[in-house]
């Protein structure tokens, strides 16, 4: 019997196994950048409220003067060198996270949300593009 050619075998197993490799640790890489991302999102949105309760809860709201609410409060309560020490990864790359407060019933609602942020891998299509995160506050 006549033995088979056997040249290149092993470089074709080894592409095969590293592309999956490849694939996973940046697959792995990209899902922990996220998590990073919607983590500092949430510092920020919860950083947001905590000046957003310091700037609108005034002694005209705390109860001094009957029926006033902070729904007059919107906007963005924070600096940008006060977002930038709250949640400093989210400036990495050029990006700028964007931070709104808004009335809504009897809440504040702060949002937190980073426009330009998205997934390296296709393999995510388009959802976790654009994270945001919110706060509430009851008023």
């Amino acid at each position: 019997m006549r033995k088979l050619d056997q040249r290149g075998i092993a470089s074709f197993e080894f592409i095969l196994v590293f592309v999956s490799l490849f694939m996973l640790i940046f697959a792995i890489f990209d899902l922990g950048r996220y998590a990073i991302t919607m983590q500092s999102l949430r510092t920020l949105a919860s950083a947001g409220a905590r000046a957003a309760m310091i700037n609108c809860y005034t002694p005209a709201v705390t109860g001094l003067v009957p029926n006033a609410s902070p729904s007059s409060c919107t906007g963005d309560p924070m600096s940008t060198t006060a977002k930038q020490n709250a949640a400093p990864f989210l400036y990495f790359g050029g990006l700028t996270p964007t931070l709104s407060v808004a009335s809504s019933g009897s809440n504040l609602t702060v949002t937190a949300s980073q426009a330009g942020f998205t997934m390296l891998m296709p393999i995510w299509g388009t959802t976790l593009n654009a994270p945001s995160a919110s706060t509430q506050i009851p008023f």
